[in-house]
């Protein structure tokens, strides 16, 4: 069990996020946000969303004890449309079935709020290539449980990744957690996770 002194509070409940967090050494507490995911209407993917990583921020502020709240999403996006957490198995089948044998681009925002007001933000775009997907795949890959709570139905880091042809980008962003802008950013409020400031 990690006991180190926390260095930020993580506005979200996913476990991936915690792992990639502790993966570049950021001790860190958690307390999951419930904000409202809804598009708002013209809203570009883009546009949404940094605006939820913003929100999810700044909604966990007051339980931040003085700490700086890091707020995430991420959002598939194809031909323009995008595919957040599928509601039902039919929905994530269909989302599969979609994404097969094209390219999609992945959306992943990060946002850091402080106690004094501020906030920072990056975001981070990936293109995702996928092979053709069977409709029976595709219901034992829901069968599997993992696309429940994902943004497009996949986790690049599971079963998902033998569907998964080619990736330009960010693979934690893909994760949900683009560690490469989240270092920028906690590095701008003085959080070094290499021990020492970078010139």
């Amino acid at each position: 069990m990690d006991t180190a002194t926390p260095q930020l509070l993580l506005a979200s409940a996913s476990p991936r996020r915690r792992e990639l967090l502790l993966q570049i050494g950021v001790a860190h507490r958690v307390h999951a946000t419930d904000i409202d995911e809804s598009p708002l209407p013209d809203e570009s993917p883009r546009a949404l969303v940094q605006r939820l990583a913003y929100e999810k921020a700044l909604a966990a502020l007051e339980q931040a004890q003085g700490l700086p709240v890091l707020g995430a999403d991420t959002v598939v996006v194809l031909d323009g449309h995008v595919f957040g957490k599928p509601v039902d198995a039919a929905d994530a089948q269909g989302m599969l079935l979609a994404l097969g044998g094209r390219e999609h681009q992945v959306l992943s925002a990060v946002a850091l709020a402080t106690a004094a007001g501020t906030a920072a933000l990056r975001l981070s775009q990936s293109i995702v290539t996928m092979r053709d997907i069977s409709p029976a795949e595709a219901l034992w890959y829901w069968n599997t449980g993992e696309p429940a709570c994902k943004a497009g139905g996949y986790a690049i880091q599971g079963r998902a990744a033998q569907f998964i042809s080619g990736l330009r980008g960010s693979y934690s962003g893909v994760m949900g957690l683009p560690l490469f802008e989240t270092v920028q950013l906690l590095r701008e409020a003085g959080i070094h996770t290499t021990g020492t400031e970078v010139a």
